[in-house]
């Protein structure tokens, strides 16, 4: 059965909003990650092709049917501390830690112990995905992310466990959309670097880093 792709609905009023419909092929996920005081929390990113591909492969955004995974963090109080934008080229697969890529490098003093983490996925713009996490807008949004968290945290016994759970598919408001963007950029546009996010590495990563 073929997976439905989002469906953009779009009004011409004032309250207008953008609502991505929840699908497993969602241009917006989310989901949390907590106990990271204790153990770690890996995305894993991938995207399926469904903006086209072809035979040529790499880490470019430029490659065709590439998107934007575009990554968002926010401490339980709402605060955004940090964004990245990282290309996934079709088939291709990356990653990021919660600890050592999302809550390393944060805009607020304190660091949390749980984060919600947010994907939205864009059409590359000029083949590039730079600053592309502050940029977002309903004409770029793109199909094909697909993404899964695995912690590490503690068991009974002294015991750590491993879980893994895909990332929730999310509708998408037009003031959530602005919101996240104007965040975003108020953190590139700082300067000061805190809050930017690592970039993702090539390949996934389970909770041990390995």
């Amino acid at each position: 059965m073929k997976l439905r792709v989002f469906v953009l609905a779009l009004t011409a009023t004032a309250a207008a909003f953008a609502q991505a419909q929840a699908t497993s092929d969602t241009p917006f996920q989310v989901r949390y990650a907590s106990n990271l005081n204790v153990g770690d929390s890996v995305i894993n990113i991938t995207n399926t092709g469904a903006t086209g591909a072809n035979l040529q492969s790499g880490t470019s955004a430029s490659i065709t049917g590439s998107i934007c995974a575009n990554v968002y963090a926010f401490s339980a109080d709402e605060q955004l501390v940090s964004c990245c934008s990282c290309p996934v080229t079709p088939n291709g697969l990356v990653s990021l830690s919660a600890r050592a890529d999302l809550i390393s490098n944060t805009l607020t003093p304190a660091v949390p112990t749980s984060i919600v983490v947010k994907i939205l996925s864009t059409v590359p713009v000029g083949g590039s995905c730079n600053n592309s996490a502050a940029a977002v807008t309903t004409a770029t949004l793109a199909p094909g992310l697909a993404a899964w968290g695995t912690t590490l945290h503690a068991a009974p016994g002294g015991a750590t466990a491993l879980t893994e759970t895909s990332f929730r598919p999310a509708t998408l408001s037009a003031g959530e959309l602005s919101r996240i963007g104007n965040l975003c950029n108020f953190i590139l546009a700082n300067g000061s670097g805190f809050g930017v996010c690592r970039s993702c590495r090539l390949g996934g990563l389970g909770a041990s880093k390995q």
